[in-house]
């Protein structure tokens, strides 16, 4: 798990943007977008941001693992990858488990 903490600490890293967050929920329903289709599904919303900074976050999201591009032509599509969502789960579900497991021990010390 240690080895593991800084590939964790990327993902919440890139998670931890209001952006990225909503280009992560935008690319949720698993069909590939272009930066094109991002920015304006961007500029509905309260920002209007450029293309520019739009590929910057999707950058972001690339290291993280949590999207990939692929070509289609000259354009770039973006997908969701969920294997690094799903891999921070399975950690903060070890991580609630021996929570779960450390508060159990403080109830019935408190108990006794």
């Amino acid at each position: 798990m240690g080895a593991r903490r800084q590939d964790y600490a990327i993902v919440f890293a890139a998670l931890g943007d209001e952006t990225r967050l909503a280009l992560v929920a935008r690319l949720s329903d698993g069909r590939p977008a272009s930066i094109s289709q991002l920015t304006d599904a961007q500029t509905t919303r309260r920002s209007k941001l450029t293309r520019q900074a739009i590929t910057k976050h999707l950058r972001v999201l690339e290291r993280a693992r949590i999207v990939h591009r692929a070509r289609a032509g000259r354009e770039s599509l973006f997908e969701l990858d969920l294997k690094a969502i799903d891999e921070l789960s399975e950690y903060l579900a070890l991580v609630s488990a021996r929570w779960d497991q450390t508060l159990g021990r403080i109830k019935a010390f408190v108990e006794e």
